[in-house]
Protein backbone atom coordinates (compact mmCIF):
# COMPACT_ATOMS: atom_id res chain seq x y z
CA UNK A 1 0.00 0.00 0.00
CA UNK A 2 2.73 2.45 0.96
CA UNK A 3 4.72 1.84 -2.25
CA UNK A 4 1.58 2.80 -4.15
CA UNK A 5 1.12 5.90 -1.99
CA UNK A 6 4.73 6.94 -2.68
CA UNK A 7 4.03 6.64 -6.41
CA UNK A 8 0.81 8.68 -6.08
CA UNK A 9 2.66 11.42 -4.20
CA UNK A 10 5.39 11.46 -6.85
CA UNK A 11 2.76 11.72 -9.60
CA UNK A 12 1.00 14.52 -7.69
CA UNK A 13 4.23 16.54 -7.43
CA UNK A 14 4.98 15.95 -11.13
CA UNK A 15 1.52 17.25 -12.07
CA UNK A 16 2.11 20.26 -9.83
CA UNK A 17 5.32 21.04 -11.72
CA UNK A 18 3.43 20.75 -15.03
CA UNK A 19 0.82 23.23 -13.81
CA UNK A 20 3.64 25.67 -13.05
CA UNK A 21 4.84 25.52 -16.66
CA UNK A 22 3.64 28.69 -18.49
CA UNK A 23 3.51 26.83 -21.83
CA UNK A 24 0.77 24.53 -20.51
CA UNK A 25 -1.69 27.43 -20.18
CA UNK A 26 -1.66 27.91 -23.94
CA UNK A 27 -3.27 24.48 -24.32
CA UNK A 28 -6.43 24.94 -22.23
CA UNK A 29 -7.75 21.42 -22.82
CA UNK A 30 -4.52 19.83 -21.61
CA UNK A 31 -4.28 22.33 -18.74
CA UNK A 32 -7.77 21.39 -17.51
CA UNK A 33 -6.94 17.67 -17.75
CA UNK A 34 -3.72 18.08 -15.74
CA UNK A 35 -5.46 20.32 -13.19
CA UNK A 36 -8.24 17.75 -12.69
CA UNK A 37 -5.75 14.91 -12.24
CA UNK A 38 -3.82 17.02 -9.71
CA UNK A 39 -7.04 17.94 -7.87
CA UNK A 40 -8.23 14.30 -7.79
CA UNK A 41 -4.97 13.10 -6.19
CA UNK A 42 -4.84 15.88 -3.59
CA UNK A 43 -7.07 14.26 -0.90
CA UNK A 44 -5.02 11.04 -1.00
CA UNK A 45 -1.70 12.88 -0.86
CA UNK A 46 -2.87 15.14 1.99
CA UNK A 47 -4.05 12.09 3.96
CA UNK A 48 -0.77 10.25 3.29
CA UNK A 49 1.24 13.22 4.55
CA UNK A 50 -0.96 13.40 7.63
CA UNK A 51 -0.34 9.66 8.18
CA UNK A 52 3.44 10.09 7.92
CA UNK A 53 3.38 12.94 10.41
CA UNK A 54 1.38 10.83 12.88
CA UNK A 55 3.65 7.81 12.29
CA UNK A 56 6.74 9.92 13.02
CA UNK A 57 5.05 11.27 16.15
CA UNK A 58 4.32 7.73 17.38
CA UNK A 59 7.93 6.67 16.72
CA UNK A 60 9.28 9.66 18.67
CA UNK A 61 6.91 8.99 21.59
CA UNK A 62 7.94 5.33 21.72
CA UNK A 63 11.59 6.38 21.78
CA UNK A 64 10.83 8.62 24.76
CA UNK A 65 9.53 5.59 26.70
CA UNK A 66 13.14 4.49 27.13
CA UNK A 67 14.09 7.74 28.86
CA UNK A 68 15.20 7.52 32.50
CA UNK A 69 13.13 10.61 33.39
CA UNK A 70 9.74 9.41 34.70
CA UNK A 71 8.05 12.67 33.72
CA UNK A 72 9.24 12.27 30.11
CA UNK A 73 7.95 8.68 30.01
CA UNK A 74 4.55 9.79 31.35
CA UNK A 75 4.41 12.49 28.69
CA UNK A 76 5.24 9.92 26.01
CA UNK A 77 2.49 7.60 27.24
CA UNK A 78 -0.04 10.43 27.07
CA UNK A 79 1.14 11.24 23.51
CA UNK A 80 0.69 7.62 22.43
CA UNK A 81 -2.84 7.49 23.86
CA UNK A 82 -3.73 10.35 21.48
CA UNK A 83 -1.58 9.53 18.46
CA UNK A 84 -2.03 5.77 18.04
CA UNK A 85 -5.85 5.85 17.58
CA UNK A 86 -5.45 8.75 15.13
CA UNK A 87 -2.81 6.77 13.22
CA UNK A 88 -5.08 3.70 12.98
CA UNK A 89 -8.03 5.83 11.80
CA UNK A 90 -5.91 7.61 9.21
CA UNK A 91 -4.63 4.29 7.86
CA UNK A 92 -8.22 3.08 7.37
CA UNK A 93 -9.08 6.35 5.60
CA UNK A 94 -6.12 5.82 3.29
CA UNK A 95 -7.36 2.33 2.40
CA UNK A 96 -10.72 3.82 1.43
CA UNK A 97 -9.05 6.52 -0.70
CA UNK A 98 -7.08 3.82 -2.53
CA UNK A 99 -10.20 1.88 -3.53
CA UNK A 100 -10.79 1.92 -7.30
CA UNK A 101 -13.00 4.87 -8.18
CA UNK A 102 -16.37 4.40 -9.86
CA UNK A 103 -15.69 5.86 -13.34
CA UNK A 104 -19.20 7.35 -13.34
CA UNK A 105 -18.90 9.26 -10.05
CA UNK A 106 -18.00 12.56 -11.73
CA UNK A 107 -20.79 12.35 -14.30
CA UNK A 108 -24.04 14.28 -14.49
CA UNK A 109 -27.15 12.12 -14.17
CA UNK A 110 -30.48 11.57 -15.86
CA UNK A 111 -33.11 11.03 -13.14
CA UNK A 112 -36.40 9.37 -14.06
CA UNK A 113 -39.32 9.11 -11.61
CA UNK A 114 -42.48 7.18 -12.46
CA UNK A 115 -45.69 6.47 -10.56
CA UNK A 116 -46.11 2.78 -9.75
CA UNK A 117 -48.73 1.11 -7.56
CA UNK A 118 -51.21 3.52 -6.03
CA UNK A 119 -52.79 5.59 -8.80
CA UNK A 120 -53.30 9.27 -7.96
CA UNK A 121 -51.52 8.96 -4.63
CA UNK A 122 -48.42 7.58 -6.39
CA UNK A 123 -48.42 10.50 -8.83
CA UNK A 124 -48.59 12.97 -5.93
CA UNK A 125 -45.62 11.24 -4.33
CA UNK A 126 -43.62 11.43 -7.58
CA UNK A 127 -44.04 15.22 -7.44
CA UNK A 128 -42.99 15.33 -3.77
CA UNK A 129 -39.89 13.15 -4.22
CA UNK A 130 -38.88 15.17 -7.27
CA UNK A 131 -39.24 18.34 -5.19
CA UNK A 132 -37.05 16.69 -2.51
CA UNK A 133 -34.35 16.06 -5.13
CA UNK A 134 -34.63 19.66 -6.37
CA UNK A 135 -34.03 20.94 -2.82
CA UNK A 136 -31.10 18.52 -2.45
CA UNK A 137 -29.67 19.79 -5.76
CA UNK A 138 -29.97 23.40 -4.54
CA UNK A 139 -27.82 22.55 -1.51
CA UNK A 140 -25.10 21.22 -3.83
CA UNK A 141 -25.50 24.11 -6.30
CA UNK A 142 -26.34 21.68 -9.10
CA UNK A 143 -28.27 22.77 -12.16
CA UNK A 144 -31.48 20.84 -12.88
CA UNK A 145 -33.22 20.84 -16.24
CA UNK A 146 -36.53 19.05 -16.81
CA UNK A 147 -36.43 17.02 -20.02
CA UNK A 148 -40.02 15.74 -19.97
CA UNK A 149 -42.93 15.31 -17.59
CA UNK A 150 -46.51 14.05 -17.61
CA UNK A 151 -48.91 15.73 -15.20
CA UNK A 152 -51.67 13.84 -13.40
CA UNK A 153 -55.27 15.02 -12.96
CA UNK A 154 -54.77 15.60 -9.21
CA UNK A 155 -51.76 17.93 -9.48
CA UNK A 156 -49.09 15.27 -9.27
CA UNK A 157 -46.73 13.80 -11.86
CA UNK A 158 -47.22 10.47 -13.61
CA UNK A 159 -43.57 10.68 -14.64
CA UNK A 160 -40.74 13.19 -14.86
CA UNK A 161 -37.27 13.03 -16.40
CA UNK A 162 -34.59 15.60 -15.60
CA UNK A 163 -30.86 16.06 -15.91
CA UNK A 164 -28.85 17.03 -12.83
CA UNK A 165 -25.57 18.78 -13.69
CA UNK A 166 -22.77 19.67 -11.30
CA UNK A 167 -19.84 18.39 -9.27
CA UNK A 168 -19.81 14.61 -8.63
CA UNK A 169 -23.59 14.30 -9.03
CA UNK A 170 -23.63 10.55 -9.71
CA UNK A 171 -21.54 9.82 -6.61
CA UNK A 172 -24.27 11.43 -4.48
CA UNK A 173 -27.36 10.23 -6.37
CA UNK A 174 -26.52 6.69 -7.51
CA UNK A 175 -28.05 4.95 -4.50
CA UNK A 176 -31.48 6.54 -5.11
CA UNK A 177 -32.34 4.03 -7.84
CA UNK A 178 -35.13 1.61 -7.00
CA UNK A 179 -38.66 1.49 -5.63
CA UNK A 180 -39.65 4.12 -3.05
CA UNK A 181 -42.70 3.19 -0.98
CA UNK A 182 -44.96 5.71 0.77
CA UNK A 183 -47.36 4.99 3.62
CA UNK A 184 -49.86 7.69 4.61
CA UNK A 185 -53.51 8.73 4.66
CA UNK A 186 -54.39 10.18 1.22
CA UNK A 187 -56.27 13.48 1.08
CA UNK A 188 -59.18 11.63 -0.57
CA UNK A 189 -59.42 9.03 2.23
CA UNK A 190 -62.53 9.74 4.33
CA UNK A 191 -62.03 7.03 6.96
CA UNK A 192 -58.45 7.91 7.90
CA UNK A 193 -56.93 4.64 6.67
CA UNK A 194 -53.24 4.49 5.80
CA UNK A 195 -52.61 3.57 2.15
CA UNK A 196 -49.41 2.22 0.61
CA UNK A 197 -48.20 3.40 -2.80
CA UNK A 198 -44.96 3.10 -4.72
CA UNK A 199 -42.90 4.98 -7.28
CA UNK A 200 -39.76 4.04 -9.18
CA UNK A 201 -36.58 6.10 -9.44
CA UNK A 202 -33.84 5.47 -12.01
CA UNK A 203 -30.54 7.35 -11.82
CA UNK A 204 -28.52 6.99 -15.02
CA UNK A 205 -25.04 8.46 -15.52
CA UNK A 206 -25.11 10.78 -18.50
CA UNK A 207 -23.15 9.33 -21.40
CA UNK A 208 -21.13 11.51 -23.74
CA UNK A 209 -20.86 10.81 -27.44
CA UNK A 210 -17.45 9.25 -26.81
CA UNK A 211 -19.07 6.79 -24.34
CA UNK A 212 -21.85 5.64 -26.65
CA UNK A 213 -21.67 5.55 -30.43
CA UNK A 214 -25.16 6.11 -31.86
CA UNK A 215 -25.48 5.61 -35.61
CA UNK A 216 -27.97 7.77 -37.49
CA UNK A 217 -29.16 4.70 -39.44
CA UNK A 218 -30.21 3.08 -36.15
CA UNK A 219 -32.61 5.90 -35.25
CA UNK A 220 -36.21 6.58 -36.18
CA UNK A 221 -37.18 10.16 -35.38
CA UNK A 222 -40.84 11.19 -35.22
CA UNK A 223 -42.27 14.64 -34.57
CA UNK A 224 -45.62 15.43 -33.01
CA UNK A 225 -47.53 18.31 -31.45
CA UNK A 226 -46.68 19.19 -27.87
CA UNK A 227 -49.28 18.91 -25.12
CA UNK A 228 -49.53 20.71 -21.80
CA UNK A 229 -47.97 24.11 -20.91
CA UNK A 230 -46.42 26.11 -23.70
CA UNK A 231 -48.72 28.88 -24.83
CA UNK A 232 -50.08 29.38 -28.32
CA UNK A 233 -47.61 27.03 -30.00
CA UNK A 234 -49.03 24.00 -28.20
CA UNK A 235 -50.85 21.58 -30.55
CA UNK A 236 -49.99 23.78 -33.55
CA UNK A 237 -46.25 23.20 -33.94
CA UNK A 238 -44.62 19.82 -34.47
CA UNK A 239 -41.85 20.60 -31.99
CA UNK A 240 -42.05 17.46 -29.81
CA UNK A 241 -39.60 14.68 -30.65
CA UNK A 242 -39.77 10.90 -30.27
CA UNK A 243 -36.57 8.96 -30.97
CA UNK A 244 -36.56 5.18 -31.31
CA UNK A 245 -33.26 3.30 -31.19
CA UNK A 246 -34.13 0.43 -33.52
CA UNK A 247 -31.53 -2.19 -32.44
CA UNK A 248 -32.66 -2.03 -28.80
CA UNK A 249 -36.22 -0.68 -29.29
CA UNK A 250 -35.40 2.07 -26.77
CA UNK A 251 -37.89 4.95 -27.08
CA UNK A 252 -37.27 8.48 -25.78
CA UNK A 253 -39.51 11.51 -26.18
CA UNK A 254 -39.12 15.18 -25.27
CA UNK A 255 -41.61 18.04 -25.63
CA UNK A 256 -40.41 20.44 -22.94
CA UNK A 257 -39.03 23.05 -25.38
CA UNK A 258 -40.84 24.95 -28.14
CA UNK A 259 -37.82 24.35 -30.38
CA UNK A 260 -37.67 21.00 -32.20
CA UNK A 261 -33.87 21.23 -32.27
CA UNK A 262 -33.63 21.68 -28.49
CA UNK A 263 -36.06 18.84 -27.88
CA UNK A 264 -33.98 16.60 -30.11
CA UNK A 265 -30.79 17.50 -28.22
CA UNK A 266 -32.44 16.70 -24.89
CA UNK A 267 -33.91 13.44 -26.16
CA UNK A 268 -30.48 12.34 -27.43
CA UNK A 269 -28.98 12.98 -23.99
CA UNK A 270 -31.54 10.66 -22.40
CA UNK A 271 -31.10 8.05 -25.14
CA UNK A 272 -27.31 7.97 -24.74
CA UNK A 273 -27.70 7.59 -20.97
CA UNK A 274 -30.09 4.64 -21.36
CA UNK A 275 -27.89 2.91 -23.95
CA UNK A 276 -24.84 3.48 -21.76
CA UNK A 277 -26.62 1.80 -18.85
CA UNK A 278 -27.55 -1.22 -20.97
CA UNK A 279 -23.96 -1.54 -22.19
CA UNK A 280 -22.67 -1.20 -18.64
CA UNK A 281 -24.91 -4.10 -17.62
CA UNK A 282 -23.56 -6.25 -20.43
CA UNK A 283 -19.90 -5.51 -19.78
CA UNK A 284 -19.85 -4.94 -16.02
CA UNK A 285 -22.65 -6.98 -14.45
CA UNK A 286 -21.21 -6.50 -10.97
CA UNK A 287 -20.81 -2.74 -11.31
CA UNK A 288 -24.06 -1.66 -12.94
CA UNK A 289 -27.59 -2.92 -13.41
CA UNK A 290 -29.84 -2.83 -16.39
CA UNK A 291 -32.46 -0.12 -16.13
CA UNK A 292 -35.42 -2.49 -15.67
CA UNK A 293 -33.61 -4.38 -12.91
CA UNK A 294 -32.56 -1.10 -11.36
CA UNK A 295 -36.05 0.22 -10.81
CA UNK A 296 -38.04 -3.02 -10.56
CA UNK A 297 -41.69 -3.21 -11.57
CA UNK A 298 -43.11 -0.60 -9.22
CA UNK A 299 -44.79 -3.18 -7.03
CA UNK A 300 -45.05 -2.32 -3.32
CA UNK A 301 -42.91 -5.30 -2.26
CA UNK A 302 -39.84 -4.33 -4.32
CA UNK A 303 -38.76 -1.48 -2.11
CA UNK A 304 -35.44 0.11 -1.21
CA UNK A 305 -36.94 2.78 1.02
CA UNK A 306 -40.19 3.46 2.90
CA UNK A 307 -41.55 6.92 3.75
CA UNK A 308 -44.00 6.48 6.65
CA UNK A 309 -45.76 9.81 7.18
CA UNK A 310 -47.94 8.93 10.22
CA UNK A 311 -44.75 7.95 12.10
CA UNK A 312 -42.57 10.71 10.54
CA UNK A 313 -40.16 7.90 9.66
CA UNK A 314 -37.88 7.12 6.73
CA UNK A 315 -36.45 3.59 6.50
CA UNK A 316 -33.77 2.52 4.04
CA UNK A 317 -34.15 -1.25 3.88
CA UNK A 318 -30.78 -1.91 2.23
CA UNK A 319 -28.75 -0.81 5.23
CA UNK A 320 -31.34 -0.90 8.02
CA UNK A 321 -31.28 2.88 8.45
CA UNK A 322 -34.17 4.58 10.28
CA UNK A 323 -34.62 8.35 10.37
CA UNK A 324 -37.43 9.94 12.43
CA UNK A 325 -37.14 13.31 10.68
CA UNK A 326 -39.10 12.48 7.53
CA UNK A 327 -40.57 15.99 7.24
CA UNK A 328 -37.06 17.45 7.05
CA UNK A 329 -35.94 14.78 4.55
CA UNK A 330 -38.82 15.75 2.25
CA UNK A 331 -37.51 19.33 2.43
CA UNK A 332 -34.24 18.11 0.92
CA UNK A 333 -32.30 17.09 4.04
CA UNK A 334 -31.18 13.91 2.32
CA UNK A 335 -27.43 14.17 2.98
CA UNK A 336 -27.32 12.06 6.20
CA UNK A 337 -29.06 9.20 4.36
CA UNK A 338 -26.76 9.56 1.34
CA UNK A 339 -23.67 9.64 3.58
CA UNK A 340 -24.82 6.50 5.41
CA UNK A 341 -25.33 4.66 2.11
CA UNK A 342 -21.92 5.74 0.79
CA UNK A 343 -20.23 4.65 4.05
CA UNK A 344 -22.01 1.27 4.00
CA UNK A 345 -21.14 0.39 0.41
CA UNK A 346 -17.59 1.73 0.77
CA UNK A 347 -17.10 -0.56 3.78
CA UNK A 348 -18.44 -3.48 1.72
CA UNK A 349 -15.99 -2.74 -1.08
CA UNK A 350 -13.16 -2.49 1.44
CA UNK A 351 -14.05 -5.88 2.92
CA UNK A 352 -14.18 -7.41 -0.56
CA UNK A 353 -10.78 -5.88 -1.39
CA UNK A 354 -9.24 -7.31 1.78
CA UNK A 355 -10.80 -10.73 1.19
CA UNK A 356 -9.42 -10.78 -2.37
Amino acid sequence: MFDRLDQIEERYEDLGRQLGDPTLVSDQKKFQTVAKQHRDLEPTVDKFREYRKLRDGVAEAKAMLTESDAEMRAMAEDELLTLEPKLATTEEELKVLLLPKDPNDDKNVIVELRAGTGGDEASLFVAEVFRMYLRFAEQHKWKVEVLSQTDSDVGGLKDVTAIFEGDKVYSQMKYESGVHRVQRVPATETQGRVHTSAITVAVLPEAEEVDVKVEAKDLRIDTFCSSGPGGQSVNTTYSAIRITHLPTNTVVSCQDEKSQIKNREKAMRVLRARLYEVEAERVHQLQAKERKQQVGTGDRSEKIRTYNFPQNRLTDHRIGLTNHQLAMVMEGLLQPTVDALIAHYTAERLRAEVAA
